[in-house]
């Protein structure tokens, strides 16, 4: 599958219960889907799939499958700390009609590469889904190594990486070793522009939650040839990437949303509630998305 455009991480709307809160998880989808987005990505960590229940995690992709129309890319987060909890919310995601998951290496556990290409081989032989690996080890503990890619580089059902390292470095280094194998994923939100220019042709993207139509305009700038337009959008844009790079990710995109007229409610524990201060500088950032 070739993936293309901005596919949103989504949040995950909690109502002032902190059950999930579909209504609002609607509205959110409809103005993406206005926006421009080309997928949906539920049940990443933007989405606290850390926090849900295995009966949450399910209806949230059944809602987001729901939703999607034909020609809509899906992606299902399946991420759990253990290979066989990951093997049995891959299995839910493929049941309801994912056919591609992204996964992280499990969390907490620190698996060496070893270990890590064994954990990803065990669970394609026990669900049929494509892999988008996500290479996030400032979160994660662990790294995805370029000895597991080269692993797995040959492997059609292993079909890209989301890099979300930060390391532009590391961005070229894939796209150079494995074009035509394994496909680059923007994951580093601030930098996005850097790893379209070097073949990422999609952008699993938490900020676009909030500030969809510019995240979209962005990217269809670059596809279009301007880059003198994408490079100044990319400086509007930067600001607020920056910030939101900087601590309490999933919290400012969600407050982003609120600004934008969408509430989708707080994060659940243990993540915690913006500070004023935190709110201001965001909301300042936020002022030229807010008025694109």
């Amino acid at each position: 599958m070739k993936l293309s455009g901005v596919m949103p991480a989504l949040v995950t709307p909690f109502d002032a219960k902190g059950q999930i809160d579909f209504k609002a998880f609607e509205r959110l989808m409809v103005h993406l889907r206005e926006a421009g987005v080309t997928g949906w990505v539920p049940n990443g960590s933007t989405g606290e799939y850390f926090s849900q229940s295995t009966e949450e995690r399910r209806d949230v992709l059944q809602f987001v499958k729901d939703f999607a129309k034909p020609g809509e890319i899906l992606i299902a987060g399946t991420n759990a700390p253990a290979t066989r909890e990951v093997i049995e919310q891959t299995a839910i995601a493929k049941q309801i009609g994912y056919d591609t998951v992204l996964l992280a290496p499990p969390f907490y556990t620190r698996p060496s590469q070893a270990e890590l290409i064994k954990h990803y081989e065990t669970v394609l032989a026990a669900v049929d889904v494509d892999l988008v690996l996500y290479s996030y080890p400032a979160k994660d503990g662990s790294d995805i190594s370029f000895e597991l890619m080269d692993h797995f580089a040959d492997n059609p059902r292993v079909i890209a990486i989301k890099e979300s390292s930060g390391v532009l470095q590391r961005a070229i280094d894939i796209a150079s070793r494995y074009e035509g194998k394994i496909q680059l994923v923007s994951g580093s939100d601030d930098i996005a522009l850097d790893f379209m220019f070097w073949g990422a042709e999609s952008w699993i993207c938490g900020p676009s939650n909030c500030m969809a139509k510019a995240c979209c305009d962005l990217d269809r700038a670059y596809r279009s040839g301007d880059l003198g337009k994408a490079r100044q959008m990319m400086k509007t844009l930067y600001r607020a990437m920056n910030i939101l790079e900087s601590g309490k990710f999933v919290q400012k995109i969600k407050y982003g949303c609120e600004l934008q007229g969408l509430p989708v409610g707080e994060c659940r524990g243990p993540l915690g509630l913006l500070t004023a201060e935190e709110k201001a500088e965001f909301r300042a950032a936020m002022q030229p998305i807010l008025n694109w």
